[in-house]
């Protein structure tokens, strides 16, 4: 099941609506008590920070793009002039991991265990 899908189901159950049959709930309903409301209103909230776009990410700009050796140029010296690995990979339109990686393959620095690299590629 989708987030929305989930979300439209917990938003109609705040309601008070059954979410398969549209009626009303009975007034009794452990759905019409105000606990059980402001439960499924601050779930149905949460459900759309997963959903929206605070929950997905947009890839950096140059994600999955080979390097180039002017990539490599400009990832060098502005890594020797002291810049941080996050700004380089906003710089680069690069994830942090990717600069990283790029980084050890080029010999600037080691590598650390649990550096994820790509399969096939050594530093």
């Amino acid at each position: 099941m989708e987030l929305h899908t989930a979300r439209e189901i917990i938003n109609v159950l705040a309601q008070g609506i059954h979410p398969v049959t549209g009626e009303m709930m009975p007034p009794d309903s452990p759905y019409n008590e105000p606990p059980v409301i402001r439960a499924l209103f601050a779930v149905s909230e949460a459900l759309q920070q997963c959903d929206g776009p605070r929950g997905r990410r947009e890839p950096p700009a140059n994600a999955g793009k080979t390097w180039t050796g002017e990539d490599d140029d400009k990832l060098l010296a502005a890594f020797d002039a002291g810049r941080q690995i996050k700004q380089l990979a906003l710089e680069l339109g690069r994830s942090r991991v990717a600069v990283e990686a790029r980084l050890v393959k080029l010999g600037r620095i080691e590598g650390r265990p649990g550096l994820p690299l790509r399969p096939g590629h050594q530093p």
